[in-house]
């Protein structure tokens, strides 16, 4: 049940192959924390986004990937493959040679690690299902992709297209939320819901974290963590920041994502911006943080996902005031207090830095978050897929 060692890369024994939809180098989302939990009973072949031959010209880390093989291991039982095809795959035509192309990349890997594929995880719309065959056939929904299309930059009709053969093919069906469960199980009325987890161990430790030598702001402080986009409610933000409270923010910004109000926001001397950072940094982040915020916009696309940061907020033992969204109410728990208007964030925020929380709290919130943690999230994953009555894969990596 284990991955051999040498430049071989045998494996023997099953093998999960997951199609991440993103690089495996990206930030780590959901699939990133489950395939990592997952090869810990089983080897685990990540399937990075496919990447052009010209890709590397124009970005460094694609470049740095490239340097090493296609096929490779990144932790025991973990091993990482990066399909190179033609540019140009938004067109049609190209869209297509490339998906041919990514598909050989992973029967070839597959052939040479020699394993039988127990499991065949998609995480996106990608052409994969069916890759290979005779394996268990899993669509994992970790997003609505119909309702992002255009924030993700794709065809809404392909998509669509894309989503109903996807559905159609599965074997298993699992949505990360119940906004999307509920909507594709007007198609297949058995879609398991599995949601997004935490690191509750590494998150657990923000009290003992260094403290980041950027952070200017008096405490204490209201904090958001994670990817200023067009997603954000930079409302309830302003809000936070307009009622004298210290709003610090952590992540990276996207380039066009309301740039005056932004630069207005980040003017306040009560505000300020680090910018993104690592996520085994976040830890240092979140204990000069008081309040986690969670300011998620009310759209489609919003209420079928599953913020990790709400949670992620918790393991650190901080309360969090969120949007109202499916997802937090889906917890049902006391730690996270959902606001529906930016007035009312704000208020909220106020009131929370203002209570003196004792430890209690605090281990209570991360009980909480260890209820919900990735560990237990793949335990959950496992039985869907019939994969808890594989013996414990032995750690092993090539030499």
């Amino acid at each position: 049940m284990s991955a051999r060692t040498g430049h071989e890369l045998r494996i023997d024994g099953d093998l999960v192959v997951m199609v991440g939809g993103n690089s495996w180098t990206g930030p780590p989302y959901g699939q990133h924390h489950l395939a990592r939990q997952l090869s810990q009973r089983v080897p685990v072949l990540w399937v990075d986004s496919q990447i052009s031959y010209l890709t590397p010209l124009n970005d460094a880390g694609a470049a740095a990937t490239l340097r090493e093989d296609r096929l490779r291991f990144v932790a025991p039982n973990l091993l990482r493959l990066t399909p190179v095809t033609v540019p140009g795959t938004t067109r049609p035509i190209l869209r297509d040679v490339a998906r041919r192309q990514a598909r050989r990349a992973v029967r070839r890997a597959i052939d040479r690690l020699g394993a039988r594929v127990h499991s065949t995880i998609i995480t996106g719309l990608g052409d994969m299902m069916d890759v290979a065959p005779g394996a268990q056939r899993v669509l994992f929904g970790t997003d609505d992709y119909v309702a992002g299309a255009e924030l993700m930059g794709i065809d809404p009709h392909w998509a669509a297209d894309m989503e109903r053969r996807q559905l159609a093919m599965a074997d298993v069906v699992i949505a990360i939320s119940p906004v999307l469960q509920e909507k594709w199980a007007l198609r297949r009325p058995d879609v398991e819901l599995l949601p997004n987890g935490c690191d509750a161990e590494r998150f657990a430790g923000a009290d003992d974290a260094p403290l980041p030598a950027d952070v200017r702001l008096k405490g204490p402080i209201a904090g958001f963590v994670g990817h200023m986009s067009e997603r954000i409610d930079l409302s309830m933000l302003e809000a936070v920041a307009a009622s004298g409270a210290s709003l610090l923010l952590v992540g990276p910004r996207q380039a066009s994502f309301e740039i005056a109000k932004f630069d207005a926001l980040l003017a306040r001397p009560n505000v300020q911006w680090v910018g993104p950072k690592a996520f085994d940094d976040l830890p240092s982040y979140l204990r000069v943080i008081d309040v986690g915020l969670t300011p998620y916009q009310q759209s489609d696309f919003n209420h079928a996902c599953f913020p990790l940061k709400t949670l992620e907020y918790l393991a650190a033992g901080r309360p969090a005031v969120v949007s109202d969204l499916p997802a937090h109410r889906w917890l049902q728990t006391e730690h996270v207090t959902i606001a529906d208007t930016a007035e009312q964030f704000a208020a909220r925020v106020q009131a929370l830095l203002a209570a003196s929380g004792g430890p209690q709290e605090v281990d209570d919130r991360r009980a909480f978050a260890r209820r919900h943690s990735w560990a237990a999230r793949a335990d959950e994953l496992a039985q869907l897929l019939g994969l808890d009555a594989i013996q414990p894969a032995t750690p092993a990596q090539a030499a």
